[in-house]
């Protein structure tokens, strides 16, 4: 009976350790596979965010110190000056520009300057869109303002947003500031009919 009983510890004794053998073995795989997976995933991350890096460098068309020049058929020249301009990736004829400064040059009227924090400049139809601190200054007038939309073709600039118009006797504030590039004929507006213009005498 004493070595039946005996077997019997020893027998019983042996199929628990391979029960915790096994156990830890189970322990032991699952956490190599958690660890290998979790390396898997880091690298994925790390493979992700250099190609994103690698896209940005490739979709992005950085140019310092940038400058174009064009003439129509009157012979009237507009220049645009940026500190950085950037192409669209998308279209090339679309340049998004920093630090901005533009003149036209009229050959039948007195030039006129443009400064912006922004610009989108369209080198197809030399359309420009001036955005941020936008200040338009042509002989004894000075408009500021936040949005400025050129256009050659329309033969305007309509400036928008917080627009403040200063000549040497008035100061004006609206909505809408809209000036004929070649006539200078200037039309000041609000966007709602029940406000007014804002003019202030400097004198």
């Amino acid at each position: 009976n004493w070595c039946f009983t005996c077997a019997q510890y020893f027998a019983i004794k042996y199929f628990l350790m391979k029960k915790i053998i096994f156990f830890f073995i189970l322990i032991f795989i699952a956490t190599s596979l958690y660890i290998y997976n979790a390396k898997i995933k880091k690298e994925s991350k790390v493979k992700e965010k250099i190609n994103q890096t690698e896209d940005i460098n490739y979709n992005s068309n950085i140019i310092k110190d940038v400058s174009y020049t064009s003439k129509d058929n009157d012979g009237n020249e507009y220049i645009i000056n940026a500190s950085q301009g950037e192409i669209d990736y998308s279209n090339s004829n679309i340049i998004y520009l920093t630090d901005v400064s533009a003149m036209i040059k009229l050959n039948n009227s007195n030039n006129i300057t443009i400064t912006s924090n922004f610009g989108k400049y369209n080198s197809n139809n030399l359309d420009t869109i001036f955005s941020k601190n936008v200040i338009i200054k042509y002989l004894d007038n000075k408009v500021s303002g936040e949005y400025l939309d050129f256009s050659l073709d329309r033969n305007s600039m309509i400036i928008s947003k917080k627009v403040v118009y200063k000549n040497l006797k008035n100061i004006l504030l609206a909505d809408v500031v809209e000036i004929n590039i070649e006539t200078k004929d200037t039309r000041i507006f609000m966007y709602e009919e029940n406000k007014k213009v804002n003019i202030k005498s400097i004198n």
